[in-house]
């Protein structure tokens, strides 16, 4: 059996270890999972979140869209009624 050594800021490892115990596992078996998991998926067994809840693709995106509207690239509107945005709207599809 081989021995790993991680280090990590005190804080996310106290923060972990309340999850952990909250579901009766150690953070020995934890980490024993994790690997485990990246053998039997040949990847991260999750997706990687930023800390926005998001994708980095996702966070990527929106941040691409964020500028080009800044720019007002890819903007529609002003529109003055509803029923000129459901005009717009149903042109698109």
């Amino acid at each position: 059996m081989a021995t790993i050594q991680v280090r990590i800021d005190e804080k996310t490892k106290k923060s972990a270890k309340k999850v952990l115990d909250k579901v009766g596992m150690d953070m020995s078996s934890a980490v024993k999972i994790y690997f485990k998991q990246i053998v039997l998926t040949q990847g991260i067994p999750f997706s990687i979140l930023t800390e926005n809840g998001l994708t980095v693709e996702q966070e990527r995106e929106i941040l691409k869209a964020s500028d080009e509207a800044k720019r007002g690239v890819n903007v529609s509107g002003p529109f003055e009624t509803a029923a000129e945005l459901k005009a717009h709207l149903d042109s698109l599809k």
